[in-house]
């Protein structure tokens, strides 16, 4: 039987599992998340989650069977995860399981009633998302102080969605907090270092800041990892013509 200290180095090794599954997830690359996440699942974990994510990855490639088991799951183990219930209505209506799809989205409503305070990821990240595109507004009319207040109320709901936080750290830019836009951006990339948009855009940054080597590193950076990537190369030629060729 495994004494604390084996159980402790276990959960630390799931989370982090978890995480770069996570990361993959979000990235796109559901064949390397999917490798993570089912080795998650061999060690029993209950995550609802990693079984909400696998039954989303399981949907993409037309396992439908899979991906309504995996979302089942999440429900056994969360009952009030709505987005697992969502996308398991979807998942029911493409098999043609209309009842049970209708069956699932009234229980889905019905637990939301009844907890109404408690707000599940699906429920966030949408109000996050409405945070965001309200923050767009503003920023579109140059009320850049209205629109970094906006981004802020969404992180604090979904700290982890780096394409709104990249949104922050153009907006301080645009206010000419460069600090406060590197701080942001410099986030941005150590959550997820494969985010092109945010390193290209520290990149501006950096080079607004006089920090010109570091942002030459941030869209060679961007071309390594996608060779034909063109605002990479075109912010490249700002620096130096013939550095665009170079990585």
């Amino acid at each position: 039987m495994a004494d604390a200290g084996e159980r402790d180095v276990r959960a630390k090794g799931l989370r982090e599992l978890v995480a770069r599954g996570r990361a993959h997830y979000e990235g796109g690359e559901y064949v390397e998340a999917e490798a993570c996440l089912t080795e998650v699942l061999r060690e029993n974990a209950a995550y609802a989650d990693v079984y909400d994510m696998l039954g989303v990855i399981y949907h993409q490639a037309g396992r439908l069977v899979e991906a309504e088991s995996m979302f089942n799951e999440a429900l056994r183990i969360n009952p009030s995860y709505t987005e697992a219930a969502l996308n398991l209505v979807v998942t029911c209506n493409d098999l043609g399981k209309y009842a049970e799809a209708k069956e699932v989205y009234e229980n889905a409503m019905a637990t939301s009633k009844r907890a109404p305070r408690e707000l599940d990821p699906f429920a966030k990240g949408k109000i996050a998302n409405m945070h965001a595109d309200i923050g767009s507004a503003y920023r579109a009319v140059a009320l850049y102080e209205e629109a970094a207040r906006e981004y802020e109320q969404a992180l604090a709901l979904c700290p982890t969605f780096v394409d709104i936080r990249t949104e922050l750290g153009n907006t301080r830019r645009e206010m000419g907090d460069l600090t406060g836009a590197i701080r942001e951006l410099e986030q941005v990339r150590a959550e997820s270092p494969r985010f092109a948009s945010g390193r290209l855009k520290l990149g501006l940054v950096y080079y607004a800041a006089a920090r010109r080597e570091d942002a030459a590193a941030e869209w060679r950076a961007v071309l390594t990892a996608d060779p034909e990537n063109r605002a990479a190369k075109m912010y490249l030629a700002l620096l130096d013509p013939a550095a665009a060729d170079k990585k």
